[in-house]
C-alpha cells in the first residue's frame, strides 16, 4: 500500500525554507499558502454531492462524474460508497476528497445533507476553514441549511455561496438574495448573475471578470466548450437574449446597488458571502466557484490548543507552518474497505509536516500510535501519502486506540478542542437475534460508538445496551451495517428514555452519593463517560434539586476530556 508514490496532490513538492545553523528554524509557510480545505454544506437534495464531482472532474480527479440519482446506474457519486448510500441515493456519511488544481491543494469534505447525521457534519465543520453552501434556486434556504449556519456562524467560517439549479423554474434571484441575507444575518455580494431560468435560462454574468458565459446543457460538457462573450458590446447581448437580458441588467443593478461593496477582510471574518449562481448538474457555473475558492477562501487558519505545563493547561495558538506535526481526529470510520475491516482515523493537519515513518502519539493515552499505512483520498480510493502539510486531511489506518477528538503530535503535549457531542433525543434497546454473536454485536457498537455513527450507552446495572441518536434515519444505518459488516442480525425496540445529560460532581464523594441514589438510571457512553438517562425533561429537574452540587451537561468533548457547564 505504501510503496506507491502519490500522483495526486500531494505529489508535487515546493521546498520550504532550510534549517538555519542551529537547526531550529523550518517554516512550512509556502506549503501550507497552497492549501485550502472547506466543507460542501445543505439541504437535502440541494445537488451537493452533484457539485462535489463536479468539482472533482473539473480538477482532473475524476474522468465521469457520478450522479446521486442513477441509483440503477453502475456508476454512483464518488462521494458516495457506502452500500446503503447507493441503495436510497443519499449521503449517510462524510467524504474526504483531494485534488489539485491551479497548483493549489483542495481538500474537499462532502458532508450528509439529511438532519439525521447532522452530528458528523457539526464534526467535519471543526475541521475546515471554509464552507461552501449550496442553495436550491426553487427552494431557497431550508431548515437544515439554517442548523449548518449556525455552526458556521459560532465559529466565525467564511461561507461562499452557491445558488443551484437555475436551468430549472425558480424564484427571483433578488428574493434568492433578501432570503439568504436575512437566513445567514450578513449581506451578499453577487459574483455573477443569472440572465433568465428555467427554459430561457441563457448564462451567467461573471462581474469578476465581466463577461457572460452562455447556457448550454449537457452533463459531459467542459468549462471550456462554453462560449464567452465579453460585456463590452452589451447591444449584441440584447439582440441574442432580448427581454431576459433587459431582467437580468435591471435586476442585477438593483442588487449590485443594494449590496455592498466587495470586501475580502470581512469575508474571512463570517461577515460578507460573495453568491454565485449556475446549474451543477450541467457543469455550468462550477469553474466560477473553483476559482473563488482558491482566490477568495482563506490559507490554513492558526489553532488553539491548550498545552499542559505542570499539570495546568496553557492555552498555546499553534500557527500552520510551525515545524511540529500536530492534527486532531474528527472522524473515525470503520470497515471503509469491506476485504480489510480497517479503520481509518480522519485527522486534520494543523501544523508541521508529515512523512511516511515518522513517531506519532496519541496525547489522551500518550501512547505511541503506529499506523499500518497512511493514506490521502478521492473517497474510497486511496494513494499513500508521500508528504502532506497543515490544511491536508489524511487518513491513518489503525485497529483501535484512537478515538474522535484525539489530538495527535510528534511529541509536544498538545490538546486541541471543539469537537461536540450532542445528547441524543431518540433511544432504542438493542435485542440480538442470535445470541452466539454477542461477541461480534459488541465489536460492532463499540466500533460504531467510537466512529460516532450512533451513541452506545451501556447501563451500569447490566441489561440490553442503548443505543441513543439525533435522528430515526440513524438507528436503520446502524442495524443495516451491523448486518452488512458485523453478521449480527438485531432488533431495535422502544424503550421509556427520551434524553441523557452526562453529569460530573465537585467531588468524588457527591458523584458517589448521586450515583448510589439513581443506580438504574446510570450509563456509560463510548468513552466511558457517565450519564445520567431520563423519561422526561422534569427528571433533570427533580435530580438537579435534590443534587444540587452534580453538574448535568447535554453537550460533551470527544473522548470524554472536558464537558461544557450546563445547567
Amino acid at each position: 500500500m505504501r510503496g506507491r508514490a502519490l500522483p495526486s496532490a500531494l505529489g508535487h513538492r515546493c521546498q520550504s525554507a532550510p534549517p538555519s545553523p542551529s537547526g531550529i528554524l523550518v517554516s512550512y509557510a509556502q506549503e501550507t499558502r497552497r492549501r485550502r480545505t472547506f466543507a460542501i454544506i445543505s439541504h437535502p437534495d440541494a445537488g451537493k454531492t452533484t457539485l462535489t464531482e463536479k468539482l472533482l472532474l473539473f480538477s482532473g480527479a475524476i474522468q465521469i462524474a457520478g450522479s446521486v440519482k442513477a441509483r440503477k446506474a453502475s456508476r454512483h457519486a464518488t462521494s458516495d460508497w457506502m452500500e446503503i448510500e447507493k441503495q436510497r441515493g443519499i449521503s449517510v456519511a462524510s467524504s474526504v476528497m483531494q485534488m489539485l488544481y491551479r497548483d493549489h491543494v483542495i481538500n474537499l469534505l462532502d458532508t450528509p445533507g439529511h438532519k439525521d447525521f447532522s452530528e458528523d457534519t457539526y464534526r467535519v465543520l471543526t475541521a475546515v476553514d471554509s464552507a461552501l453552501m449550496v442553495i436550491d434556486a426553487a427552494n431557497g434556504v431550508e431548515a437544515q441549511t439554517r442548523r449548518l449556519i449556525e455552526v458556521c456562524r459560532q465559529r466565525d467560517t467564511p461561507i461562499i455561496t452557491f445558488v443551484n439549479k437555475m436551468d430549472r423554474e425558480v424564484r427571483d434571484p433578488l428574493d434568492i438574495l433578501d432570503e439568504v441575507e436575512r437566513e445567514l444575518g450578513m449581506p451578499c455580494v453577487p459574483m455573477t448573475w443569472p440572465v433568465g431560468q428555467g427554459k430561457t435560462f441563457g448564462g451567467i454574468i461573471n462581474l469578476r471578470t465581466q463577461a457572460m458565459t452562455v447556457f448550454e446543457s449537457g452533463s459531459e460538457r467542459r468549462p471550456q466548450d462554453f462560449e464567452t462573450v465579453p460585456l463590452n458590446d452589451p447591444s449584441a447581448l440584447q439582440a441574442r437574449f432580448g427581454t431576459d437580458w433587459d431582467a437580468a441588467m435591471d435586476s442585477m443593478e438593483l442588487a449590485t446597488g443594494a449590496s455592498p461593496r466587495w470586501d475580502h477582510e470581512a469575508f474571512l471574518a463570517g461577515k460578507q458571502t460573495p453568491v454565485f449562481f449556475g446549474s451543477g448538474v450541467n457543469n455550468f457555473g462550477v469553474m466560477e466557484v473553483l476559482d473563488a475558492l482558491v482566490d477568495l477562501a482563506p490559507q490554513p487558519q492558526p489553532r488553539k490548543s491548550a498545552l499542559v505545563v505542570n499539570r495546568q493547561p496553557v492555552e498555546k495558538i499553534i500557527q500552520p507552518e510551525d515545524a511540529a506535526f500536530s492534527g486532531v481526529v474528527f472522524k473515525v470510520q470503520a470497515n471503509m474497505d469491506a476485504n480489510h475491516r480497517d479503520r481509518i482515523a480522519f485527522v486534520r493537519m494543523a501544523s508541521g509536516k508529515y512523512t511516511p515513518g515518522m513517531k506519532l502519539k496519541v496525547q489522551r493515552t500518550a501512547k505511541e500510535l503506529r499506523p499500518t499505512s497512511v493514506v490521502t483520498f478521492l473517497s474510497q480510493r486511496r494513494e499513500a501519502v508521500d508528504e502532506a502539510y497543515a490544511g491536508d486531511i489524511i487518513g491513518f489506518t489503525t485497529h483501535g486506540g484512537v478515538q474522535l477528538g484525539d489530538t495527535i503530535t510528534d511529541g509536544a503535549n498538545l490538546q486541541f478542542t471543539g469537537l461536540p457531542f450532542f445528547a441524543p433525543e431518540l433511544f432504542m434497546t438493542v435485542i440480538l437475534k442470535n445470541p452466539l454473536r454477542t461477541k461480534q454485536l459488541q465489536t460492532g457498537l463499540d466500533q460504531l460508538g467510537e466512529e460516532g455513527a450512533i451513541q452506545v450507552f451501556k447501563p451500569e446495572v447490566g441489561g440490553p445496551m442503548l443505543l441513543g441518536a439525533v435522528g430515526q434515519l440513524q438507528f436503520e444505518v446502524v442495524q443495516h451495517r451491523l448486518k452488512a459488516e458485523y453478521d449480527c442480525d438485531v432488533r431495535l425496540e422502544g424503550c421509556q428514555y427520551t434524553g441523557a445529560r452526562w453529569i460530573t460532581a465537585d467531588t468524588p464523594a457527591e458523584l458517589r452519593e448521586f450515583t448510589n441514589a439513581y443506580p438504574q438510571r446510570l450509563a456509560l457512553d463510548a468513552a466511558n463517560t457517565l450519564a445520567y438517562l431520563c423519561t422526561s425533561p422534569y427528571d433533570v429537574r427533580l435530580a438537579q434539586e435534590r443534587f444540587p452540587k452534580i453538574h448535568f451537561h447535554p453537550l460533551r468533548e470527544h473522548a470524554g476530556l472536558s464537558l461544557s457547564q450546563a445547567g
